[in-house]
């Protein structure tokens, strides 16, 4: 087939979608990405809200991801970035953890705050040696067992684990119990000793919105619900069908594929709702954990402890829910402003929006670092992309895009 009229359907304009179409470019192709939304992002998107500027979700970017690397420009991203530990509220009190060995000023900090016994911070900095020396394929390659049961396996005491490791990485998995894989954990783990937690300034929808920058021949089909795909033809939910030599489903699938219906993917869910105060309770850009276990809120930051393109006029606080709940929004704002009053002594100004992400995270079983091209071939002429292929990062989302792409190139 001549590259010029192979026509090649992208489903889904998140960051697997936008890195295939990226790949097939490279190659001398000009796909069509069909998104369901108005905007390119997917789960990696950023609204201004009355001059503020709010993430869909509390999200970072973790700047020693490989594929991060590889398909992003750091500099033009102009990344602001966050020290390496973690502001903590127990029993009305407040502590600072983190790793002296990246920023001296944690030091005294670390060494004096009464989260976790001298004893757990030294395995703290023994367990970033351990895993720094492993590969991510290493990683990946390891029985799994639940990160609790790692953790606990490592002889970290019940304190550290309970004040520290749970509400810093339920934020992360959006999970409050750390059943997700310990592979997963020494993955993230690797990564944030590796570099810096990041964000761009101008929020974290800048990744997507400069990935699909870097598109010059590829067309984008906003307002476009894909409701079925079959080898050669996507229906829409309007009527329309039209034809395809060959589809990359870079979304979950298994609604538009009949023989993938009854492998529906389970989401890990989170609410973040933004505040604005008139001080800041952590004057640093650190992550606020709330490790009092009657707390509804996980974790907290104020972006404007960060540089941000969009400023309002007050401070801005992100707060994170991970745990279930049956709260209205109504119920829920109340319930957050009183956890923030109690746990942290923060007084609220005011409240300006409530993001509930149904679908934050895929729930998974083997958690896997990458795969081959042709692993992502579902039949003759459609391949697979997204992060539920791997496992819940966005370096998961890049290879999965970039795997996708090469799949079909070996084919077409």
């Amino acid at each position: 087939m001549e590259k010029k009229s192979t026509e090649i359907a992208i489903i889904g304009a998140g960051v697997s979608g936008l890195i295939a179409a990226i790949v097939l470019e490279q190659n001398g192709y000009s796909p069509t990405i069909y998104e369901q939304s108005k905007s390119v992002g997917g789960r990696v998107k950023t609204d201004i809200v009355d001059g503020y500027q709010l993430d869909h979700g509390f999200q970072v970017l973790l700047d020693a991801y490989p594929m991060a690397k590889k398909y992003l420009d750091f500099e033009a991203l102009d990344l602001q970035k966050f020290l390496p530990g973690a502001y903590i509220f127990k029993n009305n009190k407040s502590a600072v953890i983190g790793d002296p060995l990246r920023s001296l000023g944690l030091l005294f900090p670390t060494l004096l705050s009464n989260i976790g016994s001298f004893t757990d911070k030294i395995k703290i900095l023994r367990l970033n040696l351990t895993v720094k020396q492993k590969t991510n394929e290493d990683i990946f390659n390891e029985p799994e067992t639940s990160t609790l049961v790692f953790l606990k396996a490592q002889g970290f005491s019940e304190q550290i684990i309970r004040d520290f490791f749970k509400p810093f990485f339920s934020g992360i998995f959006l999970e409050p119990n750390l059943e997700t894989s310990s592979r997963m954990f020494q993955f993230v783990y690797k990564m944030f000793g590796s570099g810096s937690a990041v964000l761009p300034v101008a929020g974290i929808g800048a990744i997507t919105e400069f990935l699909s920058s870097k598109l010059n021949k590829t067309t984008i089909e906003f307002n476009s619900t894909v409701v079925s795909c079959t080898d050669g033809s996507i229906e829409f939910s309007d009527g329309k069908k039209i034809q395809t030599d060959y589809t990359i489903i870079a979304t979950d699938a298994s609604p538009l594929v009949p023989n993938l219906r009854k492998q529906k993917l389970s989401w890990h869910s989170s609410d973040t709702l933004y505040f604005t105060c008139k001080t800041r309770k952590i004057k640093k850009p650190l992550i606020g954990l709330i490790a009092d276990p009657e707390s509804l809120i996980n974790n907290i930051f104020y972006h404007t402890s960060i540089n941000t393109l969009n400023k309002g006029d007050d401070e801005l606080l992100s707060v994170t829910v991970v745990k279930k709940h049956f709260l209205s929004e109504y119920e829920l704002i109340q319930k957050v402003k009183e956890d923030l009053n109690t746990y942290c002594d923060i007084t609220i100004e005011r409240y300006i929006k409530h993001y509930e992400i149904k679908r934050a995270l895929p729930k998974l079983n083997d958690f896997r670092y990458t795969l081959s091209p042709s692993e992502t071939r579902l039949t003759e002429r459609t391949f697979l992309a997204g992060d539920y292929l791997l496992n819940g990062s966005l370096n998961a989302a890049m290879t999965s895009g970039e795997m996708a792409a090469y799949g079909l190139l070996e084919v077409i």
